[in-house]
């Protein structure tokens, strides 16, 4: 992809279009924006080959599959030096959806999902304070998510 790669509104639309129902087709996508549906799937590929898009995903209600906790950890590292042995770790937890390397009074910021409360405490306790290099954490259970949306392009 060239360097001088620059989105427009067209983009944009395809993107803002797409990110709310990622099902839709092309077809109907190029008609919001009055363009071919060829003209969709060009971009679509120049955007992905640009790293803009990074695929597709299939989101889920976890609580109809049995987890019906979420929380977020904050996580204190011994040494920041020791992140990537951390994150290395922590990947190896299914339970573990997000993490990010903070800023703050947290070294990382991880978010998980749990079926119950003895499930998070074993979780904590069995797998993420045994990770070598975090010294302590902070556990706090999300009560509702009120609000989970893609930042808005137009």
């Amino acid at each position: 992809m060239p360097l001088n790669f620059e989105i427009d509104n067209v983009d944009l639309k395809i993107l803002e279009i797409l990110m709310k129902n990622a099902k839709k087709p092309y077809t109907e996508v190029a008609k919001q924006v009055f363009v071919s549906g060829g003209t969709v799937h060009v971009r679509m590929k120049k955007l992905e080959d640009a790293g803009i898009v990074k695929g597709t995903t299939l989101e889920i209600d976890p609580t109809k599959l049995g987890y019906d906790i979420t929380a977020f950890i904050g996580i204190f590292l011994a040494k920041s030096e020791l992140y990537d042995d951390v994150i290395r770790q922590l990947k190896e937890i299914p339970e573990i959806i997000n993490v990010h390397y903070t800023t703050g009074n947290y070294s990382m910021f991880a978010r998980i999902h749990c079926k119950d409360t003895q499930h998070l405490k074993n979780l904590l306790h069995d797998k993420i304070q045994k990770v070598d290099g975090i010294v302590r954490t902070d556990t706090m259970i999300s009560l509702e998510e009120s609000i989970n949306r893609h930042i808005s392009l137009t």
